[in-house]
């Protein structure tokens, strides 16, 4: 067969993939439209795990790296989401790291709309003006966001996933601005605190803003070059600014979780992980003998974090992340067991655990 032969046939081959793809996104706009009118949560990791299982497997046995088309599944997955109705409410403006965690962990074809505030993205959730909701729970670097975990032990919204984002911080300002003309900069605290080593040769007038990106908005509005922010590169580009430096953080572990909200938190997927919220007797021993009952039945904690009870001084709930889904038989034993030892507790929701 000759060249052109063999070009001809790959091209036919296109064709015909570029159908069955238009096929597969009209069926999947079709189960969207099913699951809303059912109201069942649209995003399905475990279903989602399944198909590119069983996709990996047939890649295995037509020779094929089963990397390769789960990547590529991945990306038509993406593709497929946003036709099926997806929208995302988060915190901030429009090219904020909320933003991009939405999309890293959704793809990109979503609808977003940014509020103002955390209580804001919870209220569009609950009022049903978005599906989902994304917000920040923890930064390697600056520890938990404590708002995040008030909205959470008051709201009936469930935890339904999770997604670290690597968090990289651009030094940006308006065209012609360089290093020795800027005078202030403007982004949120946790992005100035993250890049202090930087900064503090510059002698740079620091403002805390809101939000990373609102402070990209903000140095568009004033227009001049002796302003500049921190925030992605993706913001600078949505706001048509000129990025001056590029990842000034001061350490490259600089990871930030996010948390998704639904009403419902999402089906076992055989690596999950259950996220609780609970509170014991004052007295000694107490919390040992809550958190003794996670080891006795061979589940690991990932996580614990203390915050106020906001109803007495010196008293507080825990907040705690431990590998498994409450519908597992052995997580199942242990939250009843759990209940006997504390004052109150409250399962905020099961979900897949994180990959980088």
């Amino acid at each position: 067969m000759s060249l052109d032969e063999l070009r001809k046939e790959i091209d036919d081959i296109d064709s015909h993939i570029v159908r069955l793809l238009a096929e597969r996104i009209r069926l999947a706009e079709g189960i969207g439209k099913e699951k809303r009118e059912m109201g069942k949560q649209i995003v399905d990791v475990a279903r989602e795990k399944q198909v590119i299982d069983r996709l990996k497997q047939l890649a295995g046995e037509e020779q094929i790296d089963p990397d390769d088309v789960e990547r590529i599944y991945r990306l038509i997955m993406a593709a497929t989401k946003g036709r099926q109705g997806i929208f995302v409410a988060f915190q901030g403006e429009t090219g904020a790291y909320a933003e991009e965690a939405a999309f890293q962990f959704f793809g990109t074809s979503i609808v977003t709309q940014p509020y103002e505030s955390l209580d804001d993205v919870f209220r569009a959730v609950e009022k049903n003006q978005a599906q989902h909701g994304i917000i920040p729970i923890e930064n390697s670097l600056e520890g938990s966001i404590s708002r995040s975990y008030d909205l959470l032990l008051d709201s009936n919204l469930k935890v339904s996933g999770e997604t670290e984002l690597r968090v990289i911080h651009c030094l940006i300002g308006n065209q012609g601005a360089t290093l020795d003309s800027l005078k202030k900069v403007y982004s949120h605290p946790q992005a100035l605190g993250q890049c202090r080593t930087f900064l503090n040769h510059l002698n740079y007038e620091l403002i805390p803003a809101y939000n990373t990106a609102g402070s990209v908005k903000i140095i568009r509005e004033l227009g001049t070059a002796d302003v500049g922010a921190i925030a992605s590169a993706r913001a600078a580009d949505i706001y048509g600014m000129k990025i001056i430096a590029r990842e000034i953080e001061d350490n490259p572990n600089n990871f930030t979780r996010f948390f998704l909200l639904a009403e419902h938190d999402s089906p076992p997927t055989g690596n999950d992980k259950t996220s609780i919220v609970f509170s014991v007797m004052h007295r000694a021993g107490s919390l040992y003998s809550f958190l003794n009952l996670l080891a006795e039945n061979n589940i690991n904690m990932t996580k614990i974090e203390s915050r106020p009870t906001r109803q007495k001084p010196w008293e507080y709930n825990f907040y705690l992340d431990f590998d498994g889904h409450h519908e597992d038989a052995a997580v199942k034993k242990v939250l009843k067991q759990l209940e006997e030892h504390a004052i109150f507790i409250k399962v905020l929701g099961s979900y897949a655990k994180a990959g980088r």
